[in-house]
Formats: C-alpha cells, sequence, structure tokens
C-alpha cells in the first residue's frame, strides 16, 4: 500500500465541502443506514430501497424518477449554467445469511446487504441533502443515481438502455466510491486499472445415467466433472503468465437426485477474473479445451456445453479525474489518509456508465470497525486486511463512524468539478 500523490493544499472544494457537511444530521443518517440494512433486497427488486432514496432525493428538491431500468432512481438538481456531476450508488443486496449479530441485522431470510451498498446508499443521499441545501455556492447540475442489479452485472446496462443519457442530463463526469475493508478512515484511489473483468462461465456434461449398482452400463457425468474441476485449476497455474493477474473459481457443482442414481448431467459454474482481454480469452479457451478433452476421455455421449454468463468490464480510471478527485480528498481528510492501493480483482458495471468514454473516478472508503481491525491477527495492513471480514462476507459490518466522511467524499468529489463561488 502506498501513498497517493500528496494534496497541494485547501483547496475551494475542500474548504466548501466542510462548511456543507458540517452539520449534517448524522444521527437521521444512521437510522437511514440502519433501517436498509435491516431490509435488504436482492437484484432487480430493490423497490424498497428505491423508493426510501428517491424520497430522500425529494425532499432535498431534486427532480427525481424512478423505474428507471426496472428499479433505478434518477434525482436531477439544475443550479446553474455549469458542469454536470454524475453520483452514483448501487441498491442491491446478496443471497448471504447475515451472521453479524447486530440489532439492526437482515430481517430477510438468506438476503443480506453483505457489500455495503446501503451505506453507499445513505452516503448518496447524504451528499444529495448536502448539495442541494449549499447551492448557493456552486453551479452546474448533479445527478444522483441510485443504480440496481450491480451485483449481477445488468443494473447499469438497464438504465442505460432505458433512457439515462437521454431522459436527463448527460454528465461530464462520473463518480463512485464503495465500501472496503480496511480500518476506518482511508480512502484509497488508484489511477487507471482499478477492477478487474469478470466473467461468469457454466459448463453442462452429458453422460448416460443409470442404477448406482451398474456404473459399466453408464457415462458417469460426476466422475469427469471431478476430473474437470481438478484440471481447470492448472489454467492459470500452468497456462497464465506469472506475472499476468488471473483468477479461475469454481463456484458451483450440481449433480445427481439420490444416492444410487448415477445422473445423465453434471454442471459446473466457474467465474473467471482478468486485467486484460487477451488474458481472458487464453483462458477462455483453455476452458473449452480442457472440457471437451475430458468428456472425450470418458466417452461422453456428448460434447460438453460451454456458455458464458454475466460479464463485467474491467473498471479503468481515468487518471487525471481520479488524480483530481484523489487531490481534494487529502485536502479534506490529510494526504496520509488517501493511499493508493494498487488494483484489485473485484469487479463492477460502474463503467458501462461511461457511455460514450465519459470520464470517471471510482474510489473507496475502508469501513473496518477500529476494535475489530486491533483485534484481527497480523502485524502490518496486509495481514489483518486477509483477516477482517470482507465484501460478501456474511459478517461484514461496516463502521457507523463512515457515515459522515462518506458524504464528504462525495460532496467534495462534486465539488472538484462542479463551478464553485
Amino acid at each position: 500500500m502506498t501513498a497517493a500523490a500528496s494534496a497541494p493544499g485547501p483547496s475551494p472544494a475542500a474548504r466548501l465541502t466542510r462548511d456543507l457537511t458540517a452539520d449534517l444530521p448524522v444521527p437521521a443518517l444512521e437510522d437511514f443506514y440502519r433501517d436498509l440494512h435491516r431490509h435488504p433486497e436482492l437484484s432487480l427488486a430493490e423497490r424498497r430501497t428505491a423508493r426510501k432514496l428517491a424520497g430522500r432525493l425529494r425532499a432535498a428538491g431534486f427532480e427525481t424518477a424512478e423505474g428507471v431500468g426496472g428499479t433505478g432512481v434518477v434525482g436531477v438538481l439544475r443550479n446553474g449554467e455549469g458542469p454536470t456531476v454524475l453520483l452514483r450508488a448501487d441498491l442491491d443486496a446478496l443471497p448471504v445469511q447475515e451472521e453479524t449479530g447486530l440489532p439492526y441485522a437482515s430481517r430477510h431470510d438468506g438476503v443480506m446487504h453483505a457489500c455495503g451498498h446501503d451505506l453507499h446508499v445513505t452516503w448518496l443521499a447524504g451528499a444529495a441533502a448536502a448539495l442541494a441545501a449549499g447551492r448557493e455556492t456552486w453551479a452546474g447540475t448533479v445527478v444522483a443515481v441510485g443504480q440496481p442489479a450491480e451485483e449481477n452485472g445488468q443494473g447499469a446496462d438497464r438504465m442505460v438502455a432505458d433512457g439515462l443519457y437521454e431522459r436527463f442530463p448527460r454528465p461530464d463526469v462520473l463518480l463512485g466510491q464503495h465500501a472496503a475493508p480496511g480500518i476506518a478512515g482511508l480512502y484509497p484511489h488508484v489511477p487507471g486499472l482499478v477492477l478487474s473483468a469478470a466473467t461468469d462461465v457454466d459448463i453442462v456434461v452429458h453422460g448416460r445415467g443409470g442404477h448406482g449398482s451398474r456404473p459399466e452400463t453408464t457415462v458417469d457425468p460426476v466422475v469427469t466433472a471431478a476430473y474437470l474441476v481438478t484440471r481447470l485449476q492448472t489454467v492459470v497455474s500452468r497456462e497464465i503468465a506469472a506475472g499476468e493477474p488471473a483468477v479461475l473459481t469454481v463456484g458451483r457443482i450440481e449433480a445427481g437426485t439420490r444416492h444410487n442414481i448415477i445422473p445423465s448431467e453434471a454442471r459446473i459454474a466457474l467465474n473467471l477474473r482478468t486485467q486484460s482481454e487477451e488474458v481472458r480469452q487464453r483462458m477462455l479457451a483453455a476452458i473449452r479445451r480442457i472440457a471437451d478433452g475430458e468428456c472425450r476421455a470418458a466417452g461422453c455421449p456428448r460434447e460438453p456445453e460451454v456458455t458464458l454468463g454475466d460479464h463485467f468490464p474491467a473498471t479503468v480510471n481515468d487518471v487525471d479525474t481520479d488524480r483530481l478527485v484523489a487531490a481534494v480528498h487529502g485536502a479534506v481528510f490529510g494526504p496520509t489518509k488517501v493511499v493508493d492501493t494498487g488494483p484489485a480483482m473485484g469487479s463492477e458495471d460502474f463503467g458501462r456508465l461511461a457511455v460514450g468514454s465519459i470520464p470517471y473516478a471510482y474510489w473507496f472508503v475502508t469501513t473496518t470497525p477500529a476494535e475489530v481491525w486491533a483485534q484481527a491477527p497480523g502485524t502490518d495492513f496486509a495481514e489483518k486486511f486477509q483477516a477482517v471480514p470482507s465484501n460478501h462476507s456474511p459478517r461484514f459490518a461496516p463502521d457507523l463512524s463512515t457515515v459522515t466522511p462518506g458524504v464528504q467524499t462525495l460532496v467534495s468529489g462534486a465539488l472538484a468539478f462542479l463551478s464553485v463561488a
């Protein structure tokens, strides 16, 4: 972890941010967050969450539309001549059973805000209200977007297809942020490549089913799938250069209905993480080759089916845009709080909002409570980072002390581009 470029000193945007956020209604925002956390909703079903955000935007004076791209929300605050800045938060939760033990834990069995999107919505609502209350100090247009379905990679595309940039002002810059593990109070920025591409791959192995007592009359797809899973582990270790970041995960394997029935097919679900299209294509070619070879070796009656599913593009910050936001964050929080952690293997669909190469900056806000961080095993940042609950963990529980700084990061980021009086 290295420090990002230091801010040159106090800036008008930083000073104004402190003024506009001096009287944030923090208890009310914390209550808003707790309410969202209690009521998580899965991708494309975020109706309550969208309604809550829309109500906040309307109350702040934004012209607000709901149902954009399905369950998306768009709020527009026109405030004279000047740049148009889009602030985005994602709305959806995950199919995770919560294990935090929090008094405001999810009330919906098997669904949890395990990725911090409830915090993102809270930050956006707070930033929208602060910017609206201080509109006499800046000029331009703020577009606040509550995006559905980030977790399955469909939401940004759906909003764009539903006329995001035809029905509402087209932005000059896009700004987004994400809650992340790490002791609360850091603001990682990465100019250029910040998040990897992700591709889901589904494989169906076709066998010949039969009775478990007569395996000689069958072609067992479970055994073939087991060989396939093992062999797929060599794609990264033996076919990708050591300096090329890549991950292949077998996330699910399904086959059979009873102990004594050899099924007729087995299904395998993969997820790939890559940082270049060349590596992605090489991995896909290897997967197809290995699947075909293992099925031929087993005598399967049909070729395997290899199907590509959801795909997230790499998230690549515009260097100048990200450095400008990092500088104002350094001025607000102190230059040592803004760090460059390098590209991560996580993925996002935020970049799909950048239609026509709209420049964007996407950064992180670390949210691990200080006491959790202190108790985590390890002697340095990297060791503790691996030990604390991360995004998608059933124990992921951001510190509510990050409500105010998460609002300030969005406010200051917007003011870095708006015309400041």
